[in-house]
């Protein structure tokens, strides 16, 4: 990494979550089960004190100015890449919510218990807002309450990690410790390769899928997706997953993806 680079990681927690799914089935919305980048990013925007939506149609100031971030997400606590889920609903009395009588409307969410992730970020010093973040993350400070998908759920965060690390060359038999984005190329091989390293080392293997937001179109102000996996297989190292975006091994002997 350069000089100017600083690859660090914490671990972020909540009692609850939302991270909302712009589709809504049988009347519930739903939640993804993996903290995403652009949720991420507003996070990231609360600790360093940059503003959030402020006009329909309009990207808030933290995706502006943090959008091109690298970034790693691994799931902490949860049975291979899954947390447990439950439906919660309440109702919205405020008046806009509902044409109904009396302006009452009943909202059935679903939210993730006990969320917990372990963030990657590869920051830039020599930036004056990513150098105040690498700061602030740190030491545990913020300059506005980070929520976890939404305000009524509120996060902290601890275990502040800075490490050493290069490019990781696929040059050995390898293990992802991080969520990491599939391509067409991976999906026949990792079905194969987890079948065969799971006889070899006689250990139980899992394979978690799911289409993640990435960032958003800016034209039409939706998502823009990328299809994840999260493992503990072991890959050989003929399969290069370099074209999937930038592998790291860190200073623990771990491998990452940043995205």
């Amino acid at each position: 990494m350069a000089s100017n680079q600083k690859l660090i990681s914490f671990d972020l927690k909540a009692e609850m979550g939302f991270f909302k799914k712009p589709d809504i089935n049988s009347g519930i919305y739903l939640t993804y089960n993996m903290l995403h980048k652009p949720a991420l990013l507003g996070i990231l925007g609360a600790i360093v004190g940059l503003q959030g939506y402020q006009e329909n149609g309009k990207f808030p100031e933290y995706y502006k100015e943090l959008q091109h971030l690298k970034v790693g997400i691994c799931p902490l606590e949860s049975d291979k890449g899954n947390f447990t889920k439950d439906i919660v609903a309440y109702n919205n009395g405020t008046g806009f919510a509902s044409s109904e009588s009396g302006g009452n409307l009943i909202v059935t969410e679903q939210i993730v218990i006990k969320p917990s992730y372990r963030c990657y970020l590869l920051l830039n010093i020599d930036n004056k807002i990513e150098k105040t973040l690498f700061e602030r993350i740190m030491k545990c400070e913020a300059e506005f309450l980070p929520y976890m998908g939404k305000n009524d759920f509120s996060a902290w965060w601890d275990n502040a990690q800075e490490y050493e690390a290069e490019k990781f060359a696929f040059d050995t038999n390898y293990e992802i410790k991080s969520i990491f984005a599939k391509t067409e190329a991976v999906s026949g091989y990792v079905a194969k390769s987890m079948s065969l390293f799971s006889k070899a080392a006689k250990k139980v293997t899992y394979m978690y899928f799911e289409k993640l937001p990435v960032g958003f179109d800016e034209q039409l102000k939706q998502y823009d997706y990328k299809d994840f996996v999260y493992s503990n297989s072991t890959f050989q190292k003929e399969m290069n997953m370099s074209a999937a975006g930038d592998f790291y091994i860190i200073n623990s002997g771990e491998i990452i993806q940043l995205f």
